[in-house]
């Protein structure tokens, strides 16, 4: 058995959009040293039973293997997977390398993964470039759900995806605090028919957009429901966010106006709801799932926030101050996941007040390391729903 030497030489971003597909290529070159006899049905053969991490099937009934080319002791392997592959990728093209060196131990492997997308559903033409639009909601207010949003979105981001945040929480926006964008405005122009455009602020990485850019504060509290509904609406239909992975909506509490306004305007890819543990937060969230399901929007997940307390003396402690296993027995009784579970920290409520999200913090950081391990569940959960989109449906008819 020889040495194995991988090195990333190239990551390259390819897009192209033919008819109603858009698709993004990501190519991955490691370079493995290896020897041996080996032809491409051989190493088809080899990684056909490899499985996608996500989906847990294999790649051979994914029919995820475009192509093998061997020529030589260079082995070419293309992949087709389903969006978005950030993080999976990887994953997968080490266990094809590994695979492929435990029998031909001597070789130059190439694996090179195409990002698959999904026929785009009828949106607004500024929603055009947007993959994935994923709601955040709450059933009652004060459980984290703005503080939730703007880690995640930072998180994503800093796994390498084009990631947008929605403020849509008319009532209380905060995503200009949590961003350190207080003083900001948001850039605007007037097109030739008389149309208004506007432009999101960007900061860590995140394109943002908020009625708090543009709305004095507490103005929002005065307005009544159908008023609100139309801000939303507005914002949904101006903002111009250009190619984004994944576009998160931070919603307002509730199950009222705005709510309904986005599920029937936006083709959700999906909601995550977020609660605290206390028997008091899950009764609301239970009439969110319910909402949810009643106009057809998959619910992605649970993220029971403010799990446990950690303090900064004792990092290795965990306090359980607002009760334990709230967020499992809710997602035990929808049959949904219990995606995410983020402890209450001093640095979160510190990063929050200062527009600096928690995310940001090293690694070791327990409410960084939480926020890093929802991001990968919110991206595997995404690819689960995009892979039973593409799933042909059968209509029996008597």
């Amino acid at each position: 058995m020889g040495t194995v030497c991988c090195n990333f030489a190239l990551i390259q971003y390819i897009c192209s959009a033919p008819d109603s597909f858009r698709v993004y290529d990501i190519i991955i070159l490691l370079h493995v040293t290896i020897a041996g006899t080996m032809t491409s049905t051989d190493i088809q053969n080899l990684i056909g039973e490899i499985q996608d991490p996500d989906i847990l099937q294999s790649l051979d009934s994914l029919k995820a293997i475009h192509s093998v080319e061997v020529d030589g002791n260079t082995v070419r392997v293309y992949l087709q997977l389903v969006q978005p592959i950030h993080g999976v990728a990887r994953r997968v093209d080490h266990h094809i390398t590994n695979t492929i060196h435990a029998s031909y131990p001597d070789a130059e492997v190439s694996v090179l993964v195409r990002e698959t997308g999904i026929p785009q559903t009828p949106r607004s033409a500024a929603l055009a470039g947007v993959k994935n639009l994923v709601a955040i909601a709450s059933g009652k207010g004060g459980v984290g759900k703005s503080t939730t949003a703007a880690n995640l979105a930072v998180a994503l981001a800093q796994k390498g995806l084009n990631v947008g945040l929605l403020d849509a929480d008319v009532y209380g926006p905060s995503q200009p605090t949590m961003f350190g964008l207080t003083t900001a405005g948001m850039r605007a122009e007037k097109t030739e028919d008389g149309k208004i455009l506007g432009y999101p602020n960007e900061q860590y990485a995140v394109k943002i957009a908020s009625i708090g850019f543009v709305m004095e504060r507490d103005q929002a509290a005065i307005l009544r429901g159908p008023m609100l509904a139309g801000y939303f609406t507005t914002l949904v239909d101006q903002i111009q966010w250009g190619e984004l992975d994944v576009l998160l909506f931070d919603l307002p509490p509730g199950t009222g106006d705005i709510q309904l306004t986005l599920t029937q305007r936006i083709p959700l890819t999906g909601a995550l709801i977020v609660t605290t543990p206390q028997e008091i937060s899950l009764a609301d969230v239970r009439r969110s799932i319910q909402m949810f399901r009643k106009v057809k929007v998959d619910v992605l997940g649970v993220i029971e926030n403010m799990s446990y307390f950690v303090p900064d003396d004792a990092p290795d402690k965990k306090y359980y101050i607002f009760g334990q296993g709230g967020g499992a027995s809710v997602s035990d009784e929808f049959g949904v996941q219990l995606i995410g579970e983020i402890p209450l920290t001093i640095r979160i409520r510190e990063g929050s007040d200062a527009g600096i999200p928690s995310v940001l913090e090293p690694l070791n950081d327990a409410a960084a390391k939480a926020y890093q391990v929802l991001a990968d569940r919110v991206l595997s959960a995404i690819r689960v729903q995009n892979h039973e989109k593409l799933q042909p449906t059968i209509n029996i008819q008597i």
